[in-house]
C-alpha cells in the first residue's frame, strides 16, 4: 500500500519544495496588517522578512481548521492509500486538534503531534520518508516517529530582543537592558513549548553555549536528518556558526544542511536568529 506524508507549514517546507520531496504540505494563513497570506505558497521567507522589518505590528497565524484537512485528506487519499499527517505542537497551535478530528471521518490516516515546529517538524518529515523508503508500514512509522520525536533538539541564539519584546514575552524594560548589554538569549522548543535555556553576551559566547548545549546531549546523530536554522534574509552569522562549528560535524558529513526559520517562529524571534537541531544520540 502507498504511503504519503501530510505536514503544514510552520515546517517551513515551502509548496515548491514539498511538491520536490513528494509530501503534501498545508499552509497556514498569515495575516500583516490588513494582508492574509498563505504561508509558503504566496508568501515566501524572504517577502515574509521584509514585512516583519517594515511592520510596527506581529504577523498573526491562523490555525489550520478541520474543514480544511478534510478537504486536504479527501484529495490525498485519491493518490496514496494510507497518509502520515505532522502537525505543529499541540501547545503552539489548535492545528493539531483539528487535524486529528478530521481524520475520525477518514480510513488510513494517521495524525502526529510533533510537539515541535520549524525545522523539527521538517526532520520528521525527512526521517519518515526514509522509514518509508525502508518499507516501513504506516503503523510502524507512526509508533517510531512518536519515540523520536522527544530525541528532536533544536538550539537557537536569539539575535534581538525587538520581536520578543513586541509579542509580549519579554518586558520593554528587559528588552532595552539586554540590548544594551548585548544579550543574546538561547532558546529551544522543550515539551512542545518555545523556552529559554540559556544566554550569553555576544554571539560569539552564544554559539559557544549552543555547542556545549549539543554536548550535553551526547551530541548529534548523524545517522538521521540534522540542519542548521536562520531566520532574516542576511546569512552573515549564519555562515560564521558553522565554521566556528565545524568541530560538531567536520569529517562526518560533507555539506551541512541549511533551512529558514518561517512566519511562525520567525514572527516572534526575528531576523538573524542562528542555531542548530538534530536527534540527540
Amino acid at each position: 500500500m502507498s504511503i504519503k506524508i501530510m505536514v503544514d507549514s510552520s515546517s517551513d517546507i515551502g509548496s515548491l519544495e514539498a511538491k520536490q520531496m513528494g509530501v503534501y504540505m498545508v499552509p497556514m494563513e498569515v495575516s500583516i496588517g490588513d494582508n492574509t497570506y498563505y504561508d509558503g505558497v504566496d508568501i515566501t521567507p524572504a517577502e515574509f522578512y521584509n514585512k516583519l522589518i517594515e511592520s510596527d505590528a506581529l504577523p498573526q497565524t491562523s490555525l489550520i481548521n478541520q474543514f480544511r484537512w478534510e478537504e486536504e485528506y479527501e484529495k490525498a487519499l485519491k493518490e496514496c492509500d494510507e497518509l502520515i499527517v505532522l502537525t505543529i505542537s499541540s501547545k503552539l497551535s489548535g492545528t493539531y486538534n483539528s487535524a486529528l478530528e478530521a481524520s475520525k471521518k477518514f480510513e488510513g490516516v494517521y495524525v502526529i503531534d510533533t510537539l515541535s515546529a520549524t525545522i523539527g517538524e521538517r526532520l520528521l518529515v525527512l526521517y519518515a520518508k526514509d522509514l518509508i523508503k525502508n518499507s516501513k508500514s504506516a503503523k510502524e512509522i507512526v509508533d517510531i516517529i512518536n519515540v523520536e520525536k522527544h530525541k528532536i533538539n533544536i538550539m537557537a541564539m536569539v539575535n534581538t530582543l525587538e520581536y520578543l519584546k513586541r509579542g509580549g514575552r519579554i518586558s520593554a524594560t528587559t528588552a532595552f537592558v539586554g540590548s544594551m548589554l548585548s544579550i543574546k538569549p538561547v532558546v529551544s522548543i522543550i515539551d512542545g513549548e518555545v523556552k529559554m535555556i540559556g544566554k550569553a553576551m555576544g554571539s560569539k559566547k552564544a554559539n559557544n553555549l549552543i555547542n556545549s548545549l549539543v554536548e550535553t546531549k551526547g551530541g548529534i546523530d548523524f545517522s538521521k536528518p540534522f540542519g542548521v536554522i536562520y531566520s532574516g534574509n542576511e546569512f552573515e552569522l549564519l555562515n560564521k556558526y558553522v565554521e566556528d562549528s565545524s568541530h560538531l560535524w567536520k569529517e562526518r558529513v560533507s555539506k551541512v544542511p541549511a533551512y529558514v526559520i518561517g512566519s511562525t517562529i520567525g514572527t516572534h524571534v526575528g531576523p538573524g536568529t542562528i542555531g542548530v537541531a538534530f536527534f540527540e544520540k
